[in-house]
């Protein structure tokens, strides 16, 4: 393998310029913002955590791990999401606060599979968790606040799918009992979106008129509360009943938000990842067609922390909104230029630390001679490419 030039850097990374950076904070911000103003405060936690714990309850896969050993040769991960170091941080931190724990965050994440997808390695993600709270209202409270933070973010468009693991695995088990590899294999198609692939292996199954029809027939479970009802004609498990019940009383505390517009319930939906257990939603953008929040409910998830708690929540993908949205506007004032000579530094340096203290942007510029200083109709309009406007305004420090 060649040396890398030293402009070059890994796949999967990336730069943010100046204007990409103002951009990303000013939604970070405003969305952070917003989930304050629903109780939530902000937790950071590190970049780097111990493989056999955050590691292994992340359910991420070993292959979309990225790992490193430490000078004692002990594995460590950088984090897969959010998610699991929050866990670790209230079973043990914040043990002895009182449940429910509203927590929110925004941090970078690492996925070493999206390298290989062509996509992002290192990510942003905004988000919440609710924890100790196994309600319909916990549910229903983060997704109205899926919704609100989507708004924040600028995001003007949108719809949220909501689904629920229990009805999938509670009808599966009732059609296809004792088959856990068949079960996997339909999850699987259903989690990729592969509808065909998911009709084939039906067809390849040795299953009776009635199973077919039940299994088939969730792929047209879409819409809006009414799907209960239908899915509730779908199937006899008692957990596939129970988990349309709760959905539709999550519904109904949506519309008592104001929110159900942007709601749709998707029955074929599962969630990413494993430690799922309830409750599960993607949120799509009308410009982007993958998905630009998620979440759903974990209640297992501490107990391997040692603090058992149900728990629930989202992440806005932050990167994914900055890149494919237009949406909210970075507002960046010009910095002000103050050019002076050396017999009035002083005065110069002194006016800048005034300005600086009333919370403007100064420059300074030595200049040599009446040929160096800069005229403000030369300035005003001078650009440095993807930086933008060099100035807002000059003040001349000079004695010539």
């Amino acid at each position: 393998m060649s040396k890398p030039k030293g402009f070059e850097k890994p796949a999967g990374v990336r730069d943010y310029l100046p204007h990409a950076a103002e951009k990303l904070r000013a939604i970070e911000r405003s969305v952070l913002d917003c989930m304050g103003g629903w109780g939530y405060r902000q937790i950071m936690t590190p970049t780097m955590e111990y493989y056999d714990t955050v590691g292994v309850a992340s359910s991420t896969s070993d292959q979309k791990l990225f790992k490193l050993l430490n000078n004692r040769g002990t594995t460590m991960v950088l984090r897969s999401d959010m998610t699991a170091p929050i866990a670790r941080v209230v079973a043990s931190l914040l043990k002895d606060e009182p449940l429910p724990l509203r927590l929110s965050y925004h941090a970078n994440v690492f996925r070493a599979i999206e390298e290989e997808a062509g996509k992002e390695a290192e990510f942003y993600q905004t988000g919440v968790e609710l924890v100790g709270d196994d309600s319909p209202e916990a549910d229903a409270e983060v997704v109205a606040l899926a919704v609100a933070s989507l708004k924040a973010a600028g995001v003007k468009s949108f719809r949220i799918a909501l689904g629920h693991v229990g009805f999938l695995n509670g009808l599966l088990e009732e059609a296809v009992p004792g088959r856990e590899d068949v079960r996997e294999t339909l999850k699987e198609y259903l989690l990729k979106r592969d509808f065909v692939g998911y009709r084939e292996t039906l067809a390849g199954l040795s299953l009776s008129a009635q199973q077919f029809e039940e299994l088939e027939g969730i792929l047209r479970l879409r819409g809006g509360q009414e799907i209960c009802s239908q899915a509730l004609d779908l199937s006899g498990n008692p957990e596939a009943r129970h988990a349309v019940r709760h959905l539709s009383e999550v519904w109904d505390a949506l519309e008592d938000y104001g929110v159900a517009r942007h709601i749709m319930i998707d029955l074929t939906m599962i969630g990413d990842f494993s430690y799922y257990t309830g409750m599960t939603f993607e949120g799509y953008a009308a410009e982007l067609g993958f998905p630009v929040c998620s979440g759903g409910r974990y209640d297992n998830l501490l107990q391997q922390f040692g603090r058992p708690a149900p728990a629930t929540g989202f992440a806005l993908k932050t990167s994914r909104i900055l890149d494919g949205v237009d949406g909210i506007k970075a507002e960046r004032e010009l910095p002000l230029l103050i050019q002076y000579d050396a017999d009035n530094r002083k005065p110069a340096f002194a006016e800048a630390e005034r300005l600086r203290g009333e919370g403007r942007s100064v420059l300074l510029r030595h200049v040599a001679g009446p040929a160096d200083v800069l005229g403000e109709t030369i300035a005003r309009g001078v650009r440095t490419g993807p930086l933008g406007p060099a100035y807002g305004e000059i003040v001349t420090y000079t004695s010539f």
